[in-house]
């Protein structure tokens, strides 16, 4: 018994690609989990290219497909080489230009309407588009610009807590006060490097490097050192991450 899928908005099933690729149903759908999965890996959201759904098989039977984007096919389609591919490519495309043409057919003659229609696409489209910046912004990380201004401020709190560059302090504790300056930060953040640091949260950042002072235990050290004869070199010390 042929089985009957209802499609919603340009898409075609699992099932259409199945039959467009001579496979059976069941290894269309594995190879569009396997893509997901990596689509989840990169913080892709699959959903827009894969969507998932229910048919009715023959016994009546509720069973999984997907409903797949020309976009989505694209990425199926991107699996498979030489002619296999090639033939893929012809008949997802055909079918997604005739499922444009009905919808140009359908549109709506009456000027009002037609105004209306295109508004609510028009909203439509902002609200992705509204989305995707929203995306972005979330995970855009800090520039080279803001990194320098970081490194600066950790500069001057470590030079000026271990009493300024001449000091015996600073010419034996430059790199653990730097370390741990830095190390504060990235706990404070959850990050790995002070360069994952996202945009958004880079106010906080400078006000944190603002508050940061050596530990008890670092300042005991600071004082014995600085209470040392002087004579300390530059000791070269560059900022660690």
């Amino acid at each position: 018994m042929t089985n009957q899928v209802t499609h919603t908005g340009k898409v075609i099933s699992s099932l259409e690609v199945a039959e467009m690729v001579g496979r059976e149903h069941k290894n269309v759908m594995r190879d569009i989990e396997k893509i997901r999965t990596d689509l989840n890996a990169l913080k892709v959201e699959p959903v827009k290219y894969f969507a998932e759904s229910t048919y009715k098989g023959g016994n009546g039977q509720e069973r999984s497909m997907f409903l797949l984007t020309k976009q989505g096919c694209e990425l199926y389609g991107n699996r498979m080489t030489g002619i296999e591919g090639t033939a893929f490519a012809v008949k997802y495309v055909e079918r997604f230009e005739q499922m444009e043409r009905v919808i140009q057919h359908n549109l709506p003659t009456d000027p009002l309407e037609l105004a209306l229609t295109a508004a609510l696409e028009t909203r439509k489209e902002v609200a992705e588009i509204k989305e995707d910046v929203d995306f972005l912004k979330d995970n855009m990380r800090i520039n080279t610009y803001q990194e320098k201004q970081l490194q600066d401020i950790v500069k001057r709190k470590v030079m000026s807590s271990l009493g300024g560059y001449k000091s015996t302090a600073y010419e034996m504790l430059a790199n653990k006060a730097f370390k741990s300056a830095w190390r504060d930060f990235k706990n404070h953040f959850g990050i790995s490097t002070y360069k994952e640091l996202p945009a958004t949260k880079f106010d906080e950042g400078i006000q944190l490097l603002g508050f940061w002072e050596p530990s008890a235990s670092m300042k005991f050290e600071i004082a014995a050192y600085n209470t040392q004869p002087a004579g300390a070199t530059d000791s070269g010390w560059e900022v660690r991450n």
